[in-house]
């Protein structure tokens, strides 16, 4: 697999994955500080702690999934990962879908996560598909796309203290970031395989 981030930006994106992957484990263990309109959310039990388990366990796998040498000298741990990766997305992008019809910042939330979750749980499919069928370069090319989605939760949280701090009301700003958090990451993403061309 050719190389996807330099060194330095895999570690950043390693560590902002491990950090959200780690604290958002807290709302399944109901432990710490739990934002109010995300436990206000008209379906939290069980679809928060479906989405919230199958997430952070695949936003915990996805950086490591990238690595070219982990595939090259262990293929069998980078395919039983891939599952693991998978089920998360799967479990993660469901029980989102559902969470995204409760949303308390109203229906263009609603329309910002509910695509977010379609687009997750599609090209997660498809890149296990091709898996599948051992169309290896389209499966890596669907893996970045369904990666880039994985990430939403990292840039929705980049984007949350200015959102807070900015002169914009909290609830406006968030309904923008239902769509900020993903729709650039996939455009980059699909920009990225374009110039690259096949993997």
């Amino acid at each position: 697999m050719p190389k996807i981030l330099s060194r330095p930006a895999w570690m950043v994106m390693t560590l902002l994955s491990l950090v959200v992957a780690l604290t958002a484990y807290r709302y399944p263990l109901n432990v710490g500080p739990l934002a109010p309109n995300v436990v206000a959310n008209l379906f939290t039990r069980p679809f928060l702690d479906l989405h919230v388990a199958g997430a952070a366990t695949a936003l915990l796998i996805a950086p490591f999934q990238v690595l070219p040498g982990l595939r090259a000298r262990r293929p069998g741990l980078h395919r039983v990962m891939g599952r693991i990766y998978v089920a998360g997305c799967l479990a993660g992008g469901m029980g989102g879908l559902v969470l995204a019809f409760g949303s308390t910042a109203g229906p263009i939330a609603t329309a910002g996560f509910g695509l977010l979750a379609l687009a997750w749980l599609a090209t997660t499919v498809q890149a296990w598909r091709m898996a599948l069928a051992r169309r290896v370069a389209e499966h890596r090319a669907w893996m970045i796309r369904s990666m880039a989605l994985t990430l939403a939760a990292v840039t929705l949280r980049l984007y949350l203290p200015f959102a807070a701090l900015g002169p914009i009301p909290f609830f406006d700003a968030y309904r923008a970031i239902a769509f900020l958090c993903w729709v650039p990451n996939l455009l980059l993403a699909e920009v990225w395989l374009k110039r690259r061309g096949p993997l």
